[in-house]
């Protein structure tokens, strides 16, 4: 435990699978280093401009529910453990380990990139989910505004909006959100996967608190914005005994629906994943990763279609089983409604409003 980095997830650096060479600076070396008496900060997170051409994201995958994904940020300070998207991280040349929360690339451009897409002549309103890979809301967000800035556009535009999002901050847009609900153009994914903070801080240690991410679904939730929580991921032996009671806490708080991923460790994040339990939760850890083998067919990760998000196996089955009966029990009645795009085609063509 005398080697766990505070304030991270990952607790080792990865190198990255499409790199020969590294660059690393040796501990002998920042020993030396002092900012104002104090040793520099070997754990400070770097923010870094880059300039894509392109913002909007077909999304290819037939199980995961999105068609196309929009993301202000590549890499997430937030740190969750488990995160699939750290493996994307490699493409950017750094690892999907410590790099993926300290290296944080910021797509200053993305609002205007936005506008070109939505006034294209091809696009036809489909659906824009907000973080499909790393999250919109993640801290930095506080001072850029740059998801605020893209939420602006798609009012515009009148485009249809979903987001996903694990930060209370997202409060902070909700003049903005009341104006898409107004015309059935958003729904937001609050992701909450334990009620308990302490498992909070060690799975997500830079995530908003259970507390005000509870707020954030009633606030949204009392603000006729439609509210689904994701229960992602469910990591056997940690969290899936809290299924029933989060489930009856987001119905009492006006969630619509809930959605739920049995945790499955693809690419690096299986040693990410590994090393982490046994410095977090050594106890527990030998358990915990031979049950989730149990739900992928023997492995950490199993990447079937249709197969890799829910499991198999008798954990999966019993815990498909409770989720079924919690929203039997709490959310019968309740769905998530349908996003409307003709105002999207109305606003693109104003000649359609004269029928």
């Amino acid at each position: 435990m005398s080697q766990f980095i505070k304030g991270r997830g990952a607790q080792k650096k990865v190198h990255s699978r499409f790199l020969k060479h590294e660059h690393q600076v040796l501990d002998e070396y920042l020993n030396f280093c002092e900012i104002e008496g104090e040793l520099a900060d070997k754990n400070k997170t770097k923010y870094i401009d880059v300039h894509p051409k392109t913002f909007v994201n077909k999304v290819d995958s037939p199980d995961v529910g999105i068609e196309y994904s929009a993301n202000p940020y590549q890499g997430c300070e937030h740190g969750c453990v488990y995160c699939y998207a750290r493996n994307s991280h490699e493409y950017w040349g750094y690892g999907a380990g410590v790099d993926f929360e300290r290296f944080i690339l910021v797509k200053k451009n993305a609002p205007e990139l936005l506008q070109k897409k939505l006034r294209s002549r091809n696009w036809k309103g489909d659906t824009i989910i907000f973080s499909g890979n790393t999250d919109c809301y993640q801290p930095i967000e506080r001072k850029l505004e740059i998801t605020r800035a893209c939420l602006k556009m798609m009012y515009k535009w009148k485009n249809p909006t979903g987001i996903i999002t694990k930060n209370s901050l997202i409060l902070r847009d909700l003049d903005i959100l009341k104006d898409l609900a107004h015309l059935d153009l958003v729904r937001v994914s609050i992701s909450i996967n334990t009620l308990s903070e302490e498992t909070r801080r060690l799975l997500e240690p830079r995530t908003s608190s259970i507390k005000n991410r509870l707020k954030a679904v009633e606030i949204l939730s009392a603000n006729g914005i439609p509210v689904n929580v994701m229960l992602a991921p469910i990591i056997p032996s940690l969290n899936c005994h809290e299924i029933i009671p989060l489930i009856k806490k987001v119905a009492n708080l006006g969630a619509l629906s809930v959605a739920y991923i049995i945790v499955r460790l693809n690419g690096q994040v299986a040693t990410i994943f590994e090393d982490w339990a046994h410095k977090s939760i050594p106890g527990k850890a030998d358990r915990i990763l031979n049950q989730i083998k149990q739900c992928h067919d023997g492995k950490l990760n199993d990447s079937t279609w249709g197969r890799r998000m829910k499991g198999s196996g008798v954990i999966a089955r019993q815990i498909s089983d409770t989720i079924a009966l919690a929203r039997a029990k709490y959310l019968k009645g309740k769905r998530m409604p349908k996003l409307d795009n003709s105002h999207y085609l109305k606003c693109k063509d104003p000649q359609l409003k004269l029928f």
